[in-house]
């Protein structure tokens, strides 16, 4: 038996299984853009299996405000302490909206 027929070659099934699997890597980083209601952006690296709360945290002592006193929103959906890019399918260069958290109203 020569080497060729014990090693063969890659096939191209393969070849996009490995790149497939990859991009799914729950451990792979990806860049979030948070973007506050006056337009200041806020960039992240964080993988895909990391809390989003750890990155809210990040960025409320990174502008100076409790994080209970904003929201953050993805695709116009409220954003979960447990949630991370993987469960909300997010992608590399996704934007998440933050908002000034409202109490009270009219009666």
């Amino acid at each position: 038996m020569s080497d060729d027929e014990q090693n063969p070659p890659p096939t191209q099934e393969d070849n996009q299984d490995g790149v497939t699997a990859k991009s799914e890597d729950p451990n792979a980083p990806i860049n979030i853009k948070v973007v506050s209601a006056s337009n200041e952006e806020v960039f992240f690296k964080i993988k895909r299996s990391t809390k989003l709360s750890k990155l809210q945290a990040a960025y409320a002592s990174k502008v100076g405000k409790e994080v209970g006193t904003i929201r953050f929103l993805y695709d116009g959906e409220r954003i979960n302490d447990d949630d991370t890019p993987a469960s909300l399918d997010m992608e590399d260069n996704d934007t998440i909206d933050v908002m000034v958290e409202q109490v009270g109203g009219r009666r």
